[in-house]
């Protein structure tokens, strides 16, 4: 069981009776002159006059039948109006716990949440309790408004101050609006609390809606099976008592990318003669969509129609989303066609995909003529609509289209929101027209719309590219007006900002604030500082600076490692490369060090990175290599350095040894492609393939498990000698696998060269024979 959400212990609760009743009891002659009273507050203008005789007359307090006034009175704000007069009244009883309890459900039932909070301060000064019921309603109105605190705080009053525990109406409520909050782990405290308190009765603390809410949150989390265990817990092993727990599960597999256990609690539910429902196919058929299986779509969708269900609109949606995303545009057509024959009208969501992906493909105009159909067919029009639109103008440059875009989005009634203004801006900055976007910027605070960080991030980003570094600074210095806390974004524009402009020491402190304020500049950050060092010459800084970011575990990219290359080049400083990488990885060369550390990382190199390694290694890294041959043991921990080594002792030229070794070092960290598309540029430059090549590729292939069509993806030419040498490499290749046994790559040269041999001895035979 989790620990308590509240330290005061919790007993199973029944149906709480009241320490009092109301002070004046409900007869019937009470009962018609609370109805007088409701119709005199509700039709005359002078009723407190008319009130007041009334109840003279009857000889009755105001207070006295309160209660049953906010009972039965349906307008909140006469409500109000009665508790004003009854509070100011110069004579008379104050209100009880129960007057005022049923004014508090008054207030609630129509959420308004400042009287709530005045009422409540009313009664805890004058020591009023509310009831249970009130309590409840409250909590609800909360709950369901979104007010997740104020709800939690009055579940925590309930327990602890009044000694009672919300009904499970309530605490459903708040489970909901909890999950919705992704506030999982508290909700996981309350509920396993209702369950502690439950006593199995009708009237029990937690019911499927309690459970079905918890399971839903915890899938939501991908926690699956702590999901499934819940449902277990409340009704046995195996067990899962209806269609919607099912749902739920699958949905939650889904949307973790298990398909196939999704598909097995699918079948299961089938199995056990539940009848899946629309939700449930929608829920396997976004598993299936996620994957781009159209044919198991396929098949549910004709289950669904031998069974009788019709697909309604979010199933198709989800299903033309996808065929978008896996580039069957025609297929999608082909679905909207489908849809409207079977009688579903396409929806917003539907239009906005179509919009989203002619956007995507360029084709402006036709999502132009989209959106004017969805609005003729009196669709409405969001933010999904028109920000794909303006965001391409943007890109093709044609700002002023995209500015009467958002005009005439407004102008229709739609309110662009900070997503589709911050698509204009960033497409203005994006086409240097900074001050343009600048004027929107000043447009969007005056329609109350208030930039984000990613707003003012970009816009400070244009300015810095402009030269612009005060302006940059001003729009800093307004964030902070608007509490709008600038993240390391931020701080890593203007960094480059100050670099642009010059200021090297500025950005460097820049640089260290960030970093003392606490936050993570992140691989952005220190990849800004690092070109900064690097175009200022200062590359001992450069590599300092990369070293941080290791022991703080981010990973070096693309950009990082090119950068260093490319400032060791233009410093002419091959020496100093290799002392930066003696101080990295022992006395290894500065290009295979980083080349390795850029493969481990799981960053894919540029042709930059490929000629400066290959151009290094052949102009001045020879003699480093060939004379050092007391340092073998540096060499076998860098694969790039021993390959180049070898090949250099077995009579290979610097340039391809280079070449090979790159090809080696590709293919090993499981990156064929971009291995072939490099063996094809070289090809084109005259490097033909050899035999540590082919070496090399029959590894990369046999690593992605494709060993069986390895013929399909590279072509073998060697001759028996050639064979032998590739062999030979393939053995070397295989004491950098991690598998310590000779590779498939190995097993299948090896056959090579046996069949080599059996050929040449059948045709040595066959001439021993003829002679």
């Amino acid at each position: 069981m989790g620990r308590k959400l509240f330290s005061l212990r919790i007993k199973p609760f029944r149906n709480p009776k009241p320490s009092s009743s109301p002070n004046f009891p409900f007869k019937p002659h009470i009962k018609k002159l609370v109805y007088e009273v409701c119709e005199i507050i509700r039709t005359n203008d002078q009723w407190e006059e008319t009130l007041e005789t009334r109840l003279s007359e009857e000889e009755v307090v105001p207070s006295d039948i309160a209660h049953f006034v906010f009972d039965r009175i349906r307008d909140v704000e006469l409500g109000l109006k009665f508790y004003d007069w009854v509070s100011q009244r110069p004579y008379g009883c104050p209100l009880d716990g129960f007057a005022y309890s049923s004014l508090l459900k008054l207030l609630a039932k129509s959420r308004v949440f400042p009287e709530i909070e005045t009422v409540l301060d009313s009664m805890k000064i004058e020591e009023k309790s509310p009831t249970r019921e009130a309590l409840d309603a409250i909590i609800r109105a909360y709950s369901d408004s979104g007010l997740v605190d104020k709800a939690l705080e009055l579940y925590s009053l309930a327990v602890k101050t009044y000694n009672f525990v919300p009904i499970v109406f309530a605490c459903n409520s708040l489970l909901n609006a909890l999950i919705k909050d992704g506030r999982t782990e508290i909700a996981r405290r309350i509920y396993d609390e209702m369950v502690e308190r439950d006593d199995g009765s009708e009237n029990g603390c937690v019911d499927n809606y309690s459970t079905c809410i918890m399971v839903r949150g915890l899938c939501n989390e991908g926690k699956v099976e702590e999901g499934r265990k819940l449902i277990e817990d409340m009704w046995g092993k195996g067990c899962i008592p209806n269609v919607v727990f099912y749902n739920t599960l699958i949905d939650g597999y889904c949307k973790k990318g298990d398909v196939e256990r999704a598909y097995g609690i699918f079948k299961e539910l089938k199995l056990k003669g539940f009848l899946p429902a629309v939700e449930t196919y929608g829920a396997i058929i976004n598993g299936f969509c996620k994957e781009g299986n159209f044919e198991a779509i396929d098949r549910l969708l004709m289950e669904m129609n031998a069974r009788g269900l019709r697909v309604n609109v979010q199933v198709y949606n989800i299903i033309i989303d996808a065929q978008y995303r896996h580039g069957c545009m025609v297929k999608a057509v082909e679905t909207i066609r489908k849809m409207i024959e079977n009688g579903c009208d396409p929806d917003i969501v539907t239009y906005n995909t179509f919009i989203y992906g002619l956007c995507r493909d360029g084709k402006v105009q036709e999502a132009e003529q989209l959106l004017e159909q969805a609005t003729r067919r009196g669709l409405m029009p969001n933010k999904f609509s028109y920000t794909p639109v303006i965001h391409v103008y943007c890109r093709h440059g044609e700002h002023v289209r995209a500015s009467d875009m958002l005009i005439e989005m407004t102008e229709r009634g739609y309110k662009p929101d900070v997503v589709t203004y911050g698509a204009l801006v960033h497409g203005l900055v994006a086409a240097g027209e900074v001050d343009v976007a600048l004027t929107i910027r000043d447009k969007m605070v005056e329609r109350g719309v208030l930039p984000d960080s990613g707003i003012y991030n970009v816009l400070m980003s244009g300015l810095c590219k402009k030269g612009n570094l005060p302006a940059a600074k001003q729009l800093l210095a307004e964030m902070l007006d608007q509490n709008v806390l600038p993240d390391a974004f931020i701080y890593a524009t203007l960094v480059d900002g100050m670099i642009r402009n010059g200021d090297l020491d500025k950005a460097k402190k820049l640089f260290e604030l960030t970093i003392e304020k606490g936050m993570d500049p992140g691989v952005v950050g220190y990849n800004t500082m690092i070109k900064g060092y690097c175009k200022s010459g200062m590359m001992n800084d450069a590599v300092s600076c990369i070293n941080r970011m290791i022991k703080k575990y981010i990973s070096p990219d693309e950009f990082t490692y090119s950068t260093i290359i490319d400032g060791y080049v233009k410093q002419h400083d091959m020496d100093g490369a290799l002392t930066m990488f003696s101080q990295m990885e022992g006395k290894l060369t500065k290009a295979a060090s980083f080349f390795e550390q850029m493969l481990m990382s799981k960053c894919i190199p540029n042709d930059v990175t490929f000629h400066y390694l290959i151009n290094g290694f052949s102009n001045h890294a020879l003699s480093e290599i060939c004379t050092k041959g007391n340092e073998t043991r540096e060499h076998e921990k860098c694969m790039f350095l021993d390959l180049f080594r070898r090949m250099i002792v077995d009579g290979w030229v610097p340039r391809l040894a280079a070449y090979n070794s790159i090809i080696v070092c590709l293919c090993l960290y499981g990156m064929l492609k971009t291995t072939l598309q490099l063996s094809d540029k070289m090809v084109r430059k005259g490097y033909l393939s050899d035999s540590v090549t082919f070496a090399a590729q029959l590894h990369g292939v046999c690593l992605e498990g494709r060993s069986k069509e390895w013929k399909s993806i590279i072509s073998c030419n060697l001759n028996e000698p050639e064979l032998y040498v590739a062999e030979k490499y393939s053995l070397i290749l295989d004491h950098y696998l991690p598998q310590g046994v000779i590779s498939e790559a190995s097993q299948i040269l090896h056959m090579l060269v046996e069949d080599y041999k059996s050929h040449n001895q059948g045709v040595t035979n066959l001439k021993v024979s003829a002679s």
